[in-house]
């Protein structure tokens, strides 16, 4: 039996894109959801983290023009973490919320609005940091005048 510092997969590194690494610590993640594993190359011994996910039906979001595409992930994080630049919110805070998010939309329909996404991720950005929702509603609302953003103020205060 391997310990888990001996087991080795095939997991390319994103420094030199080796395909082995061996698995250093391994914990559960976002709630069970997830299981988080630091892992060490091979190859030039740099450390990186993944995750493993189930296989789950894939989360479809409708755009507002009837198209539609699939739930990503990374791209809720980048819209979010630019909202958050600066802020004193965490990388981690930001995982939850959308994990959170994600979690919930999977326990309905498995389809969400993209208009409902962005609303879910408001609700949750008013209590986590005030100007973070601001920077996010500027964009999502796609406010055009200075009393746009007056009347966003007014509602987070």
């Amino acid at each position: 039996m391997l310990t888990i510092n001996e087991r080795r997969c095939a997991m390319r590194c994103p420094y030199c894109e080796h395909e082995e690494s061996k698995v250093i610590d391994s914990r559960p993640a976002d709630d069970g959801a997830a299981i988080r594993r630091r892992r060490e190359c091979l190859a030039c011994e740099k450390r990186f983290t993944t995750y493993e996910r189930y296989g789950e039906r894939p989360v479809i979001v409708i755009k507002t023009d009837g198209s539609s595409e699939p739930f990503n992930r990374e791209k809720l994080m980048r819209s979010i973490m630019v909202a958050c630049a600066k802020r004193p919110v965490s990388a981690e805070a930001i995982d939850r919320m959308i994990s959170d998010i994600e979690s919930s939309i999977r326990s309905g329909s498995g389809e969400v609005f993209s208009k409902d996404l962005g609303e879910m991720v408001l609700a949750r950005m008013a209590s986590m940091d005030e100007v973070a929702y601001i920077r996010f509603a500027s964009v999502y609302k796609d406010f055009q005048s200075v009393e746009e953003f007056a009347s966003a103020l007014e509602g987070v205060e």
